[in-house]
């Protein structure tokens, strides 16, 4: 009977010694100026009733110093991304490149010849890979009726009726279902959905379980919208992109495609409008966020960052100017408000110079 025992809590101790090593960021201590900035933050979305705060976590330099959830928020507990799917969709689309499966200079047509009408815009047979990143497509509106807002059963073929009343790659206009259609070439040329392609390429290793991404009635993964995690699966993700793709020291995403996705590519403009609006808007490059330019389905930010951005307030905001990476759940209404309590609060406890400081730089 001792054998028995002595064998079963060897058992026990040797599979325990080989189970893997936790993947969760490591941990920091923070400096009193970067808890005390967090606690305004937080403080200032609860005075706030169109501002529900759900998660923020800050790191710098590779760990996480300063992370608190409320309301909905919780650290074991998916959250919707809305659209910073799309940066994983662009993360899809870096891999297949690197893989010798298509360019961003393809034309879409070329993907599905067997979905194209006869009244196809002309325009739309110039549509690239490229344009469809960059959301320059050259439509100037998005063509939801014709898609996910009918009963269509093809979603890839709606896409292909619609209007496209600008050259390709001269007109941004903020376009969910171009990116719907970067998830249809990656399941085309991989034989997978995004997700289940980024499984061994993207998930595994950064230690996040394979996430809930939903799918279109023609079974491809919406791509734009659609992924649930939680909120240490995006700060990962964000510490990946500020170390040029690598994660704990291994490359996991190509360098250069994460070059390609995080800098400047063209003029932008928040979603819904256009660009002859911006004039008359009163968005400037001092003002706003959403004027800074797009890059492959990210974001340029102030202060030389760049953002996966998903509606209601979902950031991975990436600073490499105080190498730091600030995550964000939340459903607010006043997203420029919340950057601008990042920007005036959290950042300047990072190292950084809030907007007035830095204008006042420049003044001087």
């Amino acid at each position: 009977m001792k054998q028995k025992l002595f064998l079963a809590i060897a058992i026990v101790f040797l599979l325990g010694s080989c189970r893997p090593a936790s993947k969760d960021l490591p941990r920091g201590k923070a400096s009193e100026s970067i808890t005390e900035a967090v606690e305004q933050f937080v403080a200032e979305a609860a005075k706030d009733t169109n501002w529900d705060l759900h998660s923020v976590m800050v790191l710098q330099h590779g760990k996480v110093l300063a992370e608190q959830w409320m309301s909905e928020g919780a650290p074991d507990k998916p959250h919707v991304m809305f659209s910073v799917s799309k940066t994983f969709t662009a993360t899809a689309v870096g891999f297949a490149i690197s893989e010798g499966l298509l360019s961003v200079d393809d034309k879409l047509v070329s993907f599905f010849p067997d979905a194209l009408p006869e009244n196809m815009d002309e325009n739309m047979k110039e549509v690239t890979v490229k344009d469809l990143l960059t959301m320059n497509v050259g439509m100037d509106r998005e063509p939801r009726a014709q898609t996910r807002d009918s009963d269509r059963p093809s979603w890839v073929e709606g896409f292909f009726t619609a209007p496209v009343p600008n050259k390709p790659g001269t007109y941004f206009m903020y376009n969910s279902m171009a990116t719907y259609m970067l998830s249809a070439i990656v399941q085309k040329v991989t034989g997978e959905k995004v997700n289940d392609y980024l499984t061994p390429r993207l998930w595994e290793p950064l230690g996040i379980e394979k996430p809930t991404f939903e799918e279109s009635p023609e079974g491809i993964n919406c791509g734009g919208w659609g992924l649930y995690l939680k909120t240490e699966d995006m700060a990962k993700m964000g510490q990946t992109l500020l170390d040029g793709g690598k994660y704990k020291g291994r490359q996991v995403i190509p360098a250069d495609w994460v070059e390609q996705m995080t800098t400047y590519k063209v003029p932008c403009q928040p979603a819904g409008k256009r660009p002859e609006d911006v004039p008359a808007s009163g968005l400037t490059k001092e003002n706003s966020d959403w004027v800074q330019g797009y890059c492959y389905q990210m974001w340029r930010c102030r202060h030389n960052a760049f953002r996966a951005d998903g509606a209601r307030g979902q950031y991975i905001l990436v600073m490499p100017d105080v190498d730091a990476v600030v995550v964000i759940t939340e459903f607010s209404k006043n997203l420029q408000k919340v950057l601008n309590a990042v920007w005036n609060i959290i950042y300047p406890a990072l190292g950084g110079k809030s907007p007035e400081q830095a204008n006042d730089a420049l003044e001087a």
